[in-house]
């Protein structure tokens, strides 16, 4: 069990799934920020634990939350269980599990971290952070299709590495019919991911020679029509 900062109760957090982090925490605090009253219908895509979903359904929201792998589905409706609270988690591919249905709100903490290897398929627990080569696997996938999921004048909250390149999701939102922007930015240090790769990271100049901080960056998307 670890605290869930988000809500401030306890989770069931299994090594294999990915657990309430500096992203997790700074995509709360951005969903702090949106109305989410009684009855919002909300989507938390790449839910891992169940924290944001169980953050917003705390506040009275219809929440629906979607990961790919089953141990993180069977993790989240066992925090949803122990937290008494009614989350709908549905296993599957991001919007597929969904398809057809329109939500106020989504957030999502997907898989962003640049990986070697173009084209391995991560695996194990790196399920929950690998993302090809750039860091986009799932990035560009998000922002082509999340259009579609959100009823007018709803919202989404993404949350990735600054890595990944900021200035191409924006544009890939505005493309697909978002108002886009950067709601927050915060700068932490590498994580034993970043750090392993520190080299290689270098080598393709996404960091600096001595870089040891990522920044992470909160983009809202809202659909204005």
């Amino acid at each position: 069990m670890t605290r869930n900062e988000t809500t401030g109760g306890r989770l069931l957090a299994p090594w294999t799934v990915y657990g309430p982090q500096e992203d997790t925490l700074l995509l709360a605090r951005a969903l702090d920020r949106e109305i989410v009253a009684a009855g919002t219908a909300v989507l938390d895509m790449g839910t891992g634990t169940g924290a944001l979903a169980l953050a917003a359904a705390g506040r009275g929201a219809r929440v629906t939350a979607v990961d790919t792998t089953y141990r993180a589905v069977l993790t989240a409706r066992l925090n949803a269980r122990l937290a008494r609270l009614p989350v709908e988690v549905l296993h599957g591919d991001l919007f597929a599990p969904v398809a057809g249905r329109r939500f106020d709100l989504i957030v999502s903490n997907p898989p962003y971290v640049p990986a070697p290897g173009p084209g391995a398929r991560p695996h194990g627990a790196a399920v929950a952070w690998d993302a090809g080569a750039d860091g986009r696997l799932l990035l560009n996938r998000i922002c082509r299709s999340a259009h579609t999921a959100l009823r007018p004048g709803g919202v989404m909250l993404l949350v990735h590495s600054a890595l990944c390149g900021v200035p191409p999701t924006l544009a890939a939102l505005e493309r697909s019919g978002l108002r886009a922007d950067v709601a927050d930015r915060s700068e932490v240090p590498f994580g034993p991911v970043l750090r392993s790769r520190r080299a290689w990271l270098r080598e393709r100049g996404l960091i600096g020679v001595h870089e040891e901080k990522e920044e992470l960056v909160i983009i809202r998307a809202e659909r204005t029509r």
